[in-house]
């Protein structure tokens, strides 16, 4: 017995039949299954793969044209076998439907098996076509899909390296593999000399490569560079071309940079025997065209890019300030020489979180500082002898920018300068005490005229004036010297009150309006009570005094995280923009205050050295004509 693969389905209503078929058909080892109705046939066939369905005359009640039709329709590879009485009818029907064959009866085993050798050798026929088709629809769609698979990788490629080279040799591998080209070159402009270069070939000598060079004048690729479009040659017989070579078919595809064109990608054949290239390669090419130029244009920005980054670290290296420029994640991006000295940070650095390399706890307090009562600026101490000016920069859609100035020098002329001043305020004190004790005895001693007597109180005015400013010498000596270093838990808003009230008749002297505003829940601080109530009574001191007549004054205190924020306002003459870095100098006055206005120029300076003795920060904000603002920020101490 033979064995054969093919799966047959038998669906008669003729038990007779449906015997003798699946005895002659197994017994020639087909596989033989048998249903005898349409819904049993239609249920094997969605379970089963057959070659052929043997549909008898009787099946669905009679009515085998319908079902016939049903089987076409949803199973169109599967060859139908009649098995039918011969009537007049029967051919035209048969032919409707689609059957392949017929049996007439009665049946016998040569025409049973003829039949089902004839329908089979249709169907394979058939298959063999289908599969023939399909083949070729695949290996279309097959090429498309490599196309695209390159053209992906070359995507990526391009995303992932800034190595231009390796970039513009897997363009041309790219372009050679999917053009079925025997060679493939990428030519760039040569601005300086007008001639064209190899920057990356296929299947070229070396030699070759290295050594040519072609004029764009008279040339088929100078031809591409000079009109900006491709050229595609396919000729019977070769040319001879002004490229040093000699081909059969090529393509040259413009390298587009925006309107310029800055060089030609090409393939060519110069096999007789090759496949002409067709407009689908052209297009192809265009498209990896422009990959290159991608590759190109971000190997040249770059490039742009390393320059300036080498120019800007050089130029920073070279300052003597420290820079540092963190990113909005506070990751490090620059760091000159001069902070990386100072502040002890070891390579690498760059893209590391700020918080990994810097350890100096007063530098990433001021990075991590925000709210809009913070100083963007503060004095570190990195040893003993040097001490640094530290100042944060936001800079939008980049991060900050933090610089450390050196002004070591500038605290050992401070530190002179007040050695001196508090030496002269002690040896200046007994001699104007003596002056001022003998220009009292002056009266006592016997009569003076009116013209004496307004010379007398000029001099006890002027002595009055040179010791208040030698007390403000000396408390600012004490101050700076750390003398008075007691500290205790305080209520600040207490000591503000007190001070307002201390100055209840200077402020109805003056008409002016004082308001003090603080929260009910104000904290309390860590500090010395003397000093701070000085502090206090200085600013409010400075309100009324550069106040006009009628002004109105404003305490204000509040609370953020943990400081303790509190301004003095007023609406007075206010502080030229050119003096504010100097107020905090001693014995610096605003240049448009008048000489009838008492002072000695170093009320701020006092205040300034109290808060920073208790850890905060001071600064002024002020406009000509529109008034101050005194800000100063102190810790708290429940936090």
């Amino acid at each position: 017995m033979t064995s054969h693969k093919e799966n047959i389905l038998v669906v008669m209503a003729d038990p007779q039949v449906t015997f003798l078929l699946e005895r002659v058909l197994k017994s020639e080892g087909y596989t033989v299954v048998v249903s005898q109705d349409q819904t049993g046939a239609l249920r094997a066939m969605e379970a089963g793969n057959y070659d052929l369905v043997v549909l008898g005359e009787k099946a669905n009640k009679g009515n085998w044209e319908e079902f016939g039709k049903s089987l076409t329709s949803h199973f169109p590879a599967t060859l139908l076998l009649l098995g039918y009485n011969k009537t007049s009818e029967l051919l035209e029907k048969a032919l409707a439907v689609g059957v392949s064959d017929i049996m007439f009866m009665p049946l016998k085993s040569e025409s049973i098996l003829q039949a089902i050798q004839n329908s089979l050798e249709k169907a394979r026929q058939r298959k063999k076509w289908v599969l023939l088709e399909a083949k070729r629809a695949t290996a279309s769609l097959q090429r498309r899909i490599d196309e695209l698979e390159a053209l992906t990788k070359l995507g990526r490629s391009i995303n992932s390296s800034l190595n231009l080279d390796s970039v513009l040799m897997a363009v041309v591998d790219a372009a050679v593999q999917l053009t079925g080209a025997e060679e493939g070159s990428l030519l760039l402009l040569d601005e300086s000399t007008g001639e064209l270069y190899m920057r990356a070939a296929r299947n070229f000598q070396e030699e070759f490569v290295r050594t040519f060079r072609l004029s764009v004048n008279n040339t088929l690729a100078g031809s591409v560079i000079n009109s900006g479009k491709t050229v595609l040659l396919d000729e019977n017989t070769p040319k001879k071309i002004k490229t040093a070579y000699l081909v059969h078919s090529l393509i040259y595809v413009p390298l587009k940079q925006e309107e310029r064109v800055i060089g030609v990608l090409g393939v060519d054949n110069r096999s007789q025997s090759v496949i002409t290239f067709k407009d689908q390669d052209t297009r192809l090419l265009a498209a990896l065209a422009e990959f290159a130029v991608i590759a190109i244009e971000n190997a040249r920005l770059y490039s742009d890019t390393i320059q300036e980054r080498n120019k800007l670290e050089t130029i920073l290296t070279k300052i003597e300030d420290g820079v540092l420029v963190l990113d909005q994640e506070r990751r490090i991006v620059l760091c000159n020489h001069m902070a990386r000295t100072e502040l002890n940070i070891a390579e690498p650095y760059v893209n590391r979180p700020v918080q990994e390399v810097v350890t100096h706890p007063e530098v990433l307090a001021l990075i991590e500082a925000s709210g809009k009562h913070v100083s963007n600026q503060t004095e570190i101490n990195f040893n003993e002898d040097r001490v640094f000016l530290a100042q944060r920069t936001p800079i939008p859609e980049v991060g900050l920018a933090v610089t450390f100035h050196d002004i070591s020098y500038l605290k050992k002329l401070d530190k002179l300068k007040s050695e001196f001043v508090n030496t002269v305020s002690h040896d200046l004190r007994s001699p104007l005490t003596a002056i001022l004790g003998y220009v009292d005895l002056i009266e006592r001693a016997g009569p003076v005229t009116d013209l004496q007597r307004d010379f007398i109180q000029r001099v006890q005015v002027s002595v009055h004036n040179i010791t208040h400013l030698v007390d403000e010498l000396v408390n600012l000596g004490k101050i700076e010297a750390g003398f008075d270093t007691h500290k205790e838990n305080l209520r600040l808003d207490q000591i503000i009150r007190f001070s307002a009230d201390g100055f209840k008749k200077a402020l109805g002297e003056k008409g002016h309006h004082l308001q003090v505003q603080l929260p009910e829940d104000f904290p309390s601080l860590f500090g010395n009570p003397v000093l701070l109530r000085q502090a206090v009574d200085q600013l409010l001191d400075n309100a009324i005094k550069y106040t006009p007549a009628g002004g109105n004054l404003l305490v204000q205190g509040e609370l953020e995280e943990s400081q303790v924020i509190l301004q003095v306002k007023d609406n007075g003459i206010g502080i030229p923009l050119h003096d504010l870095p100097y107020i905090f100098d001693k014995f610096y006055r605003a240049s448009n205050v008048t000489s009838d206005v008492p002072g000695t120029g170093l009320g701020l300076a006092i205040v300034k050295s109290i808060v920073e003795d208790h850890q905060g920060r001071i600064w002024v904000e002020s406009k000509p004509g529109e008034g101050t603002t005194v800000t100063v920020v102190l810790p708290r101490l429940d936090v």
